[in-house]
């Protein structure tokens, strides 16, 4: 794959493909529908992408394929032929987006949690790039940083969780799922949080999160930037450590230890007899 331009925010558009209906329509027409009242702020995209379900068997919770944007025009559910009244949907308006062609990918973006997205937007050089769909969010270079940090000391966290709270939902920078319970790392701006009333939205947010068992941990701009491997990574594995390490499938908890270069170590402990 080779970009036509400079990487932008938001000019690749990874969706749901939940419906064989739909995938069907995609791979005989080139046309996937958004709606209106839906669609990412960031818009219009420049390619398409898709993030298929359970329904897809071998291909399921993973990116196989995408596509050039050729045209977006904008329909009603019934002039798509898809709903008839009384069915809301039938007067909801629709992005209807016409691809120019369709491509799969040589390696699949996976999901390590068979989690369930709606809309990533994202850049051309991230989509390129990823492996995994952690590596496709594109929120903040803060977030950014600790998600490359996080990686290369293979501490699996999830971004942008969704959790939800008695009537509230949250979306979280980034989730650790340890033995114990799991763990919030928030990557606060330097203006973002900054103020009365975000430290009180903050506030109850972080008090809500804990009533389900969440664990929450903030770090500010300056310690992303100015103390990752001498303060933020060490306080997170002491975390991690005290919540008795993380889960992974096949795998004893991971507990980290402190190694002679002052870096965080992964002690690798699989479950069962390898001698």
């Amino acid at each position: 794959m080779t970009p036509e331009s400079e990487a932008q925010r938001g000019e690749v558009l990874v969706a749901i493909m939940n419906s064989e209906r739909d995938f069907a329509i995609l791979r005989d027409n080139l046309w996937y529908r958004i709606p209106v009242d839906t669609a990412p702020r960031r818009w219009p995209p420049r390619w398409l992408a898709f993030y298929q379900t359970k329904v897809f068997g071998d291909e399921r919770w993973s990116v196989n394929y995408y596509g050039g944007v050729r045209d977006i025009r904008i329909r009603r559910g019934q002039d798509l032929g898809l709903y008839e009244p009384p069915d809301p949907k039938a007067n909801r308006y629709y992005y209807q987006v016409y691809l120019a062609n369709l491509e799969r990918l040589a390696q699949p973006i996976l999901s390590r949690r068979w989690r369930r997205i709606v809309f990533i937007p994202t850049t051309w050089a991230k989509f390129d790039g990823a492996l995994e769909i952690n590596d496709l969010f594109d929120e903040s270079p803060l977030e950014d940083r600790l998600w490359a940090e996080l990686k290369r000391l293979e501490i699996a966290a999830e971004r942008q969780w969704d959790v939800n709270v008695g009537e509230a939902w949250y979306k979280l920078d980034f989730a650790l799922f340890c033995e114990k319970g799991p763990l919030d790392l928030e990557t606060d701006g330097d203006t973002w949080h900054v103020g009365t009333e975000s430290s009180d939205k903050d506030n109850v947010r972080d008090n809500d999160l804990k009533t389900t068992g969440w664990q929450v941990m903030r770090f500010t701009g300056r310690q992303i930037r100015e103390q990752m491997v001498d303060y933020c990574i060490p306080k997170i594995t002491e975390m991690i450590n005290r919540l008795d390490g993380l889960k992974e499938e096949g795998l004893v908890p991971r507990t980290f230890h402190q190694g002679a270069d002052g870096l965080a170590q992964q002690l690798s402990l699989f479950e069962g007899d390898l001698s």
